[in-house]
């Protein structure tokens, strides 16, 4: 005869998930959408290279709508990038929160070489060759000089880690991110392929759980439905 403990008359019902209280919860949101950029013009670029756009007016509908949103959240830490997007997207939050942001250089945009400053974006519009075989074979440095695949996840990885750290166990924080860093980031949590998650819209929310063990689990990806 077994000796484990009788199920309990009502038996084992569905639950929510309930966040462990060993464990880390980090709500991701992808900064809103950046100024365009127009053919023979580029964006701003930091001291360091990257490019550095302010949002565009819908961005910053973007950013009041995930700040709404977030406010259903216990959240006890903030974060963003060096760049000026992501504070900008922040900035609703941290006013009804009272939470100072901390900077996590770590999960900056992977750089794209020659391409910063929007570059890229005019390419992919336009269909440029290099621009479709980054895609196709789902490799950044297939762009001049862009950041290679490996150095850009071990950051990645170290920033989420940093981040957790900060915010603690049994806690939620949320950091305001970058597209490309939201889908390394899933792919990490997934083993999944390197462009599997690339595609997060601006201002959407996902969701990462690291557990006191060290394992990873991507709760949700790309939620939208507080967008306008």
């Amino acid at each position: 005869m077994s000796d484990a403990e009788p199920a309990p008359a009502e038996g084992y019902g569905q639950r929510r998930f309930a966040l462990p209280p060993d464990a880390t919860e980090i709500v991701f949101v992808r900064h809103g959408a950046s100024a365009p950029v127009f053919p023979g013009q580029s964006h701003e670029l930091t001291p360091d290279g990257w490019g550095d756009p302010p949002l565009a007016p819908e961005g910053i509908e973007q950013a009041a709508a995930a700040s709404e949103r977030l406010r259903g959240e216990t959240l006890s830490a903030l974060f963003v990038t060096t760049l000026q997007r992501t504070v900008q997207t922040a900035a609703p939050t941290v006013a009804w929160s009272g939470l100072e942001p901390t900077v996590i250089p770590e999960l900056t945009e992977v750089h794209l070489g020659e391409w910063e400053g929007g570059e890229y974006r005019i390419r992919i519009r336009e269909g440029d060759p290099i621009a479709l075989q980054a895609l196709r074979e789902e490799r950044w440095d297939v762009i001049p000089g862009a950041e290679p695949m490996d150095d850009f996840a071990a950051r990645v990885r170290a920033g989420v880690l940093k981040v957790a750290a900060a915010i603690g166990p049994g806690r939620t924080g949320a950091a305001f991110v970058h597209g490309g860093v939201i889908g390394e980031i899933c792919r990490q949590a997934t083993s999944s392929r390197n462009f599997a998650f690339a595609h997060a819209d601006n201002c959407s929310l996902t969701r990462l759980v690291l557990f006191a063990d060290g394992y990873w689990l991507l709760r949700g990806f790309n939620e939208t439905t507080h967008l306008p």
